[in-house]
């Protein structure tokens, strides 16, 4: 199941959300981190300026257990981190746009592009909607539907954690992940980024551990609003549960 590391903002279901194994087994680390040139922190509650296009990046990718589909793990050298890739989500819900932004997180991106071009989110369930005040999310990324597989790798959180000192107390400050927000889930321990990612469909508040790696086009916000308005089955203590409306994810294509 998923888990959020914090309160979330007025019932949201508070303390547990996004996060991939239930045995924490999905930990790893990323060799590079990804920091703003800013000097101030944002304003309370908003994440910080995304940072800009830069040079190539090496990535480290752990080895963690068992893969819920059979992949290899990309490549972690000279991973780009400028540019944007451009994603086509077939989903029998219908289809969704992804536009991810290897700047804010070149790991995550190279990761998410690399099982992709697998096949590995090929006939697979989004497997957990939230529709809590607060909390909107559909979460997807888990070949077995259960919220506890991943790709038998694991690495590091990227932007908007890395723009922060480790152990800086606005690491447990809500912040604002606006609509449209494609981010990592975890378990909440290092190097526990993997393959389940959630699309945020209202904006929602949550620490900023979870990895912000692209945008979800207006079509595609569309067949998301229309899951979550058939609701979910509540099965998940955490909150919220399997879409009454259900999403398959039937192909993933880059494009760029």
């Amino acid at each position: 199941m998923i888990r959020l590391r914090t309160t979330v903002a007025a019932g949201a279901g508070l303390a547990l959300l996004l996060a991939g194994c239930a045995d924490d087994s999905e930990s790893e680390t990323t060799s590079t981190s990804i920091s703003s040139e800013a000097e101030q922190p944002p304003a309370m509650g908003v994440l910080p300026e995304r940072p800009t296009d830069g040079d190539p990046v090496s990535c480290t990718y752990t080895p963690d257990g068992q893969a819920a589909k059979d992949v290899a793990p990309p490549s972690d050298s000279d991973v780009p981190a400028a540019g944007i890739a451009e994603v086509s989500m077939t989903t029998s819900a219908g289809p969704i746009g992804l536009l991810l932004d290897r700047a804010s997180a070149p790991c995550t991106v190279n990761s998410f592009v690399s099982l992709a071009e697998q096949g590995y989110f090929d006939d697979t369930p989004c497997h957990r909607l939230v529709t809590s005040p607060g909390l909107q999310v559909l979460q997807c990324g888990d070949p077995t539907g259960t919220g506890t597989g991943g790709p038998g790798y694991g690495f590091d959180t990227e932007y908007p954690e890395s723009f922060y000192a480790q152990g800086a107390p606005q690491l447990r400050q809500p912040v604002v992940y606006p609509r449209g927000t494609i981010a990592m889930a975890n378990t909440g321990q290092p190097g526990s980024n993997g393959s389940q990612f959630f699309l945020v469909y209202e904006d929602s508040q949550l620490p900023p551990m979870y990895t912000v790696f692209g945008t979800v086009d207006e079509a595609g916000l569309a067949v998301v609003e229309e899951v979550a308005a058939a609701g979910d089955d509540g099965s998940m203590s955490a909150g919220g549960g399997a879409p009454n409306l259900p999403v398959q994810i039937e192909s993933v294509a880059v494009s760029s």
